[in-house]
């Protein structure tokens, strides 16, 4: 049985490390670094606890994974990131849950040539990110779903409203950059903070455009704000959100105002709804098993089948590597990331299939999306 231990290294850092038995002094060393603390704890904790449910062997060698707390804080990510770099000598890093630590752990893995994973969608060159790969569907694909259904629904005109940052910015890119071969027009891009507790002025804006649908570019709970203000205002047309916003909070906070909201999002929670033959489902299905058993269906999360997608790709491409090199050296780590580029392929995770190539390290297709609509109170999938 593994043994957990959580020790608090100072002021600033939580670390968490798993355990496994020691065979040798070539046993592999994983470094992770998610938000335990902070506001991205909510994301940052089920990443964490999937570091407990793990087995004990990667790509059958014995496995030390050591997970610090970044404090949703990319100063403390970066020094927690270097601190599994130099005292460590990890053979991997994964993380963060935070798109702003990830992007420094993406610097740090391509200065010292440590393959990196990371638990946010980044938008990244493989040429000038050789190291870093990305587990997380890219906002372009999830969005394509929401495209695919628009253009069903015969939309031609298009309201858009999304957070006043990076996410609300790269969703509506992905939108745009559908508009032509789709058909429809983007008529409105309105923007708000994520802690705003009015859109009215916006909404108001986007009515008076008259859009056949509305866009929200948001996540989380905040994500329900423009859903609340547009149906208060009366407007009916069908009313699309992201990824980011597939959650209990979302509804909580929507309401009665939430009922119909579409969106995409990763197959693995809604694996109970997949059908058979879905090459998905067995592996989401067991990974669930799994995490409930140990925390409860209460501490699922959305985003957290990601850890476990990064511990399949690895556990692939370590299986490749060792024929190259003993973990802990430079030899191996190259290997290591030439496997996940070019040797890793059809790897089935809990979010979708992965083959990666020199030219996307993230190799995810549609297969790693689903669209869902909020239904009586629920997220439900839905194939119409």
């Amino acid at each position: 049985m593994k043994k957990i231990a959580a020790i608090l290294y100072g002021a600033c850092a939580a670390v968490f490390a798993v355990q496994m038995p020691s065979a040798s002094a070539a046993d592999l060393s994983i470094g992770v670094v998610v938000s335990t603390t902070g506001p991205g704890a909510v994301l940052g904790i089920p990443y964490r606890n999937v570091f407990g449910i793990l087995p004990d062997k990667l790509g059958g060698r014995s496995v030390t994974y050591t997970v610090l707390d970044d404090a949703s804080d990319v100063t403390s990510g970066v020094r927690n990131a270097k601190r599994l770099l130099d005292e460590n000598k990890v053979d991997a890093l994964i993380g963060s849950n935070s798109v702003p630590v990830t992007l420094a752990m993406m610097q740090l893995a391509n200065e010292t040539r440590v393959p990196h994973i990371s638990l946010s969608p980044i938008d990244q060159d493989p040429k000038k990110n050789p190291w870093t790969f990305s587990v997380p569907q890219p906002i372009p694909l999830m969005m394509g779903a929401v495209v695919e259904d628009m253009v069903k629904r015969k939309v031609r005109t298009v309201g858009y409203i999304g957070f006043a940052d990076a996410w609300g910015e790269s969703v509506h890119k992905a939108l745009l950059a559908r508009e032509q071969d789709s058909g429809f027009k983007v008529t409105s891009n309105e923007r708000y903070q994520r802690n705003d507790v009015s859109v009215t002025t916006q909404a108001l804006k986007i009515i008076s455009g008259k859009p056949d649908a509305v866009v929200v570019g948001g996540s989380g709970a905040p994500g329900a704000l423009p859903h609340i203000a547009l149906r208060e205002r009366g407007y009916t047309g069908p009313i699309y959100n992201t990824h980011g916003s597939v959650s209990g909070d979302f509804i909580r906070i929507g309401g009665r105002s939430a009922e119909g909201a579409i969106a995409p999002a990763g197959p693995f929670l809604f694996a109970s709804q997949l059908p058979a033959s879905n090459v998905v489902k067995p592996v989401a299905s067991k990974y669930l098993a799994d995490y409930d058993k140990a925390y409860g269906p209460q501490a699922r999360s959305p985003f957290a089948g990601y850890a476990f997608d990064a511990y399949l790709l690895l556990d692939a491409a370590v299986a490749k590597a060792v024929k190259q090199g003993e973990p802990g050296t430079p030899a191996f780590r190259k290997a290591l990331r030439d496997a996940l580029e070019g040797d890793v392929k059809d790897v089935v995770g809990t979010q979708g299939v992965y083959s990666m190539t020199d030219s996307d390290h993230n190799g995810l297709d549609n297969r790693a999306r689903v669209l869902v609509q909020v239904r009586e109170g629920k997220w439900v999938t839905i194939n119409d």
